[in-house]
């Protein structure tokens, strides 16, 4: 495990064009985070169970370990309550409308979080933000450099019911939600997951939709494919912060069946 900052990169086979993305994992907070967070402990507490996809890393390290060709896997050591790393930090996020751009400041139930401060928010972005795009940036780049292309899987899990503060939460929740990019996610990929995860109901953009890119490869650089995988927590875990059960074994077989077909 190479240690970057708040990312932990497992390296994988040196011709694997696959990379697992982590990035809601943890629960970790820094001091000065926590410092400015408006919760008691039990608030904190119900805040990170039921904003941490939890055991996710467990799921890809499992898949990781198990797949003939072994991808990389990057991984957030931080809570998504320091900084989210897949928002926009800035207008173009639409999940600034309910407090939860990069920097949140509402939580899951729109409880407030933080007081507003413009400068503290900068110094976020500055500090963790902004490096762990670069280190993904620069795995990607590697990755295209080693293989010919990369392929972000991006890792997640969302609650069975609808939290309030999804936009988006009206729809299907299937037991795997695939997200998709127009330019990113050629149909090989999705029909790829769809065969993969078989044994499971999948739907695409339902409740979640979108993939991770680095900014610097979105839209301009086709050899970057990416897909979103959400995974139903009801089908690995107990709901809300709860340990993993005999699901996850399962789930992760899923992931490593996909890692597979792109490979």
């Amino acid at each position: 495990m190479l240690s970057a900052g708040r990312v932990s990169i497992l390296p994988g086979d040196p011709g694997s064009p696959v990379i697992l993305h982590v990035p809601h994992a943890s629960r970790e907070l820094t001091p000065g985070a926590r410092d400015a967070l408006r919760l008691d402990d039990a608030a904190l507490a119900d805040e990170l169970d039921h904003l941490t996809d939890a055991h996710t890393d467990l799921i890809a390290l499992r898949a990781a370990v198990a797949s003939p060709v072994r991808p990389w896997i990057f991984a957030n050591e931080l809570s998504r309550l320091v900084v989210d790393p897949e928002r926009f930090p800035d207008e173009r996020e639409e999940m600034r409308a309910v407090g939860m751009g990069a920097v949140y400041t509402h939580g899951y139930a729109r409880r407030r979080l933080r007081d507003d401060d413009p400068a503290r928010d900068a110094e976020l972005i500055r500090t963790y933000f902004d490096p762990y795009a670069q280190r993904m940036t620069d795995l990607v780049a590697a990755r295209l450099a080693a293989a010919g292309r990369a392929v972000i899987i991006d890792v997640h899990s969302y609650s069975t019911v609808p939290l309030p503060y999804e936009l988006h939460g009206d729809g299907p929740r299937p037991q795997i939600c695939l997200g998709v990019d127009a330019f990113h996610t050629p149909p090989a990929v999705s029909a790829a997951a769809i065969d993969a995860f078989g044994a499971y109901s999948t739907a695409v953009d339902t409740p979640f939709a979108g993939a991770y890119v680095p900014l610097d490869y979105y839209g301009v650089e086709d050899a970057v494919s990416a897909l979103m995988i959400e995974i139903r927590r009801d089908t690995y875990m107990s709901e809300p912060g709860g340990p993993p059960d005999e699901g996850l074994g399962a789930v992760a077989d899923g992931l490593t069946a996909l890692v597979a077909r792109l490979t």
